[in-house]
């Protein structure tokens, strides 16, 4: 029986390893300003989510479905990963992957797991120490970006348990904790669902994305980009959405807070997740510290948006512009990727996420190259 179900597995898998591949070949749509170039990093990641990349340049991968983490090798400096390893498997919803002093944290529901000395031990990473296991294991959006602060804090989102609702902490905010996971702290509240967030690089304030509630309608209310200067700020969920919509069933409520209006609002439900400022030297003047956001795209729209990485110019405390920057994972409906996170390399080129196609892009600039030919109409 079970040499019965090897077979049958083995043809699903190779069909399954193929619908990657195709996937994550139609980067010939992909449109990008002139003398850029995506490529392809690596592929065959399962649901590749959030990027943590370390100082050697070992990329780690996270997962929200597979409950894999991946290490990928780029061992020749070509600009292709060449290897790639599982690192941990089983694990619950490890979304939230994050690099500190030699460790991987990575964050489930529930707990903060740490992998120490990670690059010294790939290929057998043992048991990971529990860092934290006190967080609320609700499935809807229980699974969590972390990142680093400048202050070399941990800041650890937990989600409303719902669609819209009044859970009070420690739901619907931000948190921070030592990297021990002592001295835990909530640090900004009202906030539905953030899936990506960084520091400006020159004021060292907190910008962060957040998804607007659904069955509103099409076009409202708006996904959020938030800019949190100082601790103890609310950014309204639930009870206000954008910068003064007030939730037909919530929006009586929380008559004494003082909240706080995004930075810039997005269009509605195209579902902003990653976060990256651009630290790099490769890209034009332009682009320099400016916010590149990952639109992962609409699941519950009559007619689908998102599906494109945008970026935004920001002068210190304010947006003064947009652009799309990288867009044709959707073309009259159809979808072929999702993009998710960033990181951006030592090189200048930036690395992008698609849990849609289980494959992670370089976006690389070279200002010789021609703007790239509109692709042929289906």
């Amino acid at each position: 029986m079970q040499q019965r179900f090897l077979s049958l597995a083995l043809p699903l898998a190779l069909l399954l390893a193929a619908a990657g591949c195709s996937r994550a070949a139609d980067l010939a749509e992909i449109r990008l300003p002139a003398g850029f170039r995506i490529s392809l990093y690596a592929d065959k990641l399962d649901d590749a989510r959030s990027l943590a990349l370390s100082p050697a340049g070992t990329l780690f991968v996270s997962t929200r479905r597979a409950g894999k983490v991946y290490a990928v090798l780029d061992r020749d400096g070509d600009g292709r990963g060449d290897r790639t390893l599982v690192i941990a498997a089983g694990l619950d919803m490890p979304n939230g992957i994050a690099f500190k002093d030699g460790a991987l944290y990575v964050a489930e529901p529930g707990r903060l797991l740490r992998f120490d000395d990670i690059e010294g031990r790939l290929d057998n990473p043992g048991t990971p120490a529990v860092v934290y296991d006190d967080f609320p294991k609700d499935r809807a959006h229980g699974w969590k970006f972390i990142a680093f602060g400048p202050d070399g804090l941990l800041y650890v989102p937990v989600g409303a348990p719902c669609n819209i609702c009044d859970p009070g902490d420690p739901y619907a905010a931000l948190h921070r904790m030592r990297a021990d996971g002592g001295g835990r702290e909530v640090f900004a509240r009202g906030i539905r669902n953030t899936v990506g967030f960084d520091w400006h690089p020159e004021t060292g304030e907190l910008w962060f994305t957040d998804n607007g509630r659904d069955w509103l309608g099409d076009d409202l209310p708006p996904d959020e980009l938030n800019r949190a200067p100082e601790p103890g700020l609310h950014f309204g969920f639930p009870y206000r959405h954008g910068k003064d919509l007030a939730d037909p069933e919530f929006g009586g409520g929380g008559k004494d807070l003082i909240f706080t209006p995004p930075a810039h609002a997005f269009q509605a439900h195209v579902a902003a997740l990653g976060a990256e400022f651009y630290t790099g030297t490769m890209f034009p003047e332009k682009y320099r510290h400016s916010l590149f956001v990952a639109q992962h795209g609409s699941w519950n729209r009559t007619s689908k948006v998102g599906y494109r990485l945008v970026c935004l110019f920001i002068d210190k405390d304010r947006v003064t512009g947009s652009e799309v920057f990288a867009e044709g994972w959707l073309r009259d409906g159809r979808v072929s990727g999702r993009p998710v996170d960033l990181e951006t390399m030592a090189d200048g080129s930036l690395l992008l996420s698609d849990d849609h196609a289980g494959a992670v892009y370089r976006i690389s600039h070279d200002p010789a190259r021609p703007a790239p030919a509109e692709p042929p109409e289906k």
